[in-house]
């Protein structure tokens, strides 16, 4: 997957905060080497044999967990688990000082907290470890790894792949777009309701990236003038994980974006995307989720060999 060094030193912070930080070489070399493992899991050499990963989540969980927990054990480690109580951060210690204490005793950091990205940026910092964002509200990187390793296995060769988004610019979109501005040639569409979409610098930041490798990333507000030819069509839940919306009246300005047959008949040769967790009724029909054209259980499974590539990069001795 190349050869990029993860720089590291006291005060430096290395890792995977977002896919947007990431060279091109090194997005589509995680998303190969995660196809590679999704097909033999034992195609390693245990890279992280005798380390001590730590896997902290405050937020609720249960494919990005399990599968960095999983994933860390078969490459060699041993997991440290952390809950939302178990840290005295929540007895008034500092991020900082939790850092330094964290990375006199760990390898390497996998956390899910209810802060903030700088954070954890805060942690690799104080702590002289990799840190792995198992998502934070600006962005859910593992998760664009693991769509565009679905993706890969699917497609084969992603140059040229055409995906619309349907619903909020959420976290997992804000992935999705960086992860795809990688690709050359690629094209997404972002469907999302007005008001509810990917933030602005963010979506700045993909566009730009797209633009050096001939991809495309856009944003719409309604899917009457959605690509009329897709490869993927791609939702999410309506409400993520550890977020309210102050709006009392949002689902009526999600409906027109609920996919469900009728909908995905306007693609009718698409393929069809979810993160999970999914409410049925809600952004996707139960017969749309569990459909022939349905690669979310896929996608699901692929969380674990995802997590293993970004584990096995992460830790590695870079230069």
């Amino acid at each position: 997957m190349g050869d990029t060094p993860i720089p590291r030193g006291p005060g430096q912070e290395y890792g995977l905060f977002s896919l947007a930080e990431l060279p091109p070489p090194i997005v589509t070399g995680l998303t190969a080497r995660s196809v590679e493992l999704f097909h033999d899991a034992r195609a390693h050499d245990r890279p992280l044999d005798g380390q001590a990963a730590g896997v902290l989540f405050t937020r609720s969980s249960t494919r990005t967990r399990t599968a960095f927990t999983v994933g860390a054990i078969r490459l060699g480690a041993a997991p440290v688990a952390f809950g939302p109580g178990d840290l005295q951060v929540t007895s008034g210690e500092s991020v900082a000082d939790t850092g330094r204490v964290l990375g006199s005793m760990l390898d390497l950091l996998i956390a899910r907290t209810a802060g903030p990205l700088d954070e954890l940026r805060q942690l690799s910092r104080q702590g002289g470890l990799p840190v792995i964002n198992a998502m934070a509200a600006q962005e859910h990187p593992s998760q664009g790894i693991c769509d565009l390793a679905t993706l890969a296995l699917t497609f084969g060769d992603l140059t040229g792949i055409r995906v619309l988004y349907v619903g909020e610019g959420n976290n997992t979109a804000v992935a999705l777009a960086h992860g795809l501005a990688a690709v050359p040639g690629a094209h997404v569409t972002f469907a999302t309701p007005a008001g509810y979409g990917l933030p602005r610098d963010e979506l700045r930041t993909a566009e730009r990236r797209a633009g050096t490798v001939g991809a495309v990333v856009e944003q719409i507000h309604a899917l009457d003038p959605a690509p009329g030819d897709v490869d993927v069509v791609y939702t999410t839940r309506w409400q993520t994980t550890g977020t309210v919306k102050d709006d009392p009246g949002w689902r009526e300005v999600f409906r027109p974006f609920h996919v469900d047959e009728a909908l995905l008949e306007r693609w009718p040769r698409a393929s069809f995307m979810h993160d999970l967790p999914a409410h049925r009724g809600d952004e996707v029909a139960g017969r749309v989720l569990d459909g022939p054209r349905s690669l979310a259980w896929t996608q699901a499974a692929m969380k674990l060999s995802s997590a293993m590539a970004v584990l096995e990069w992460a830790a590695a001795p870079h230069g």
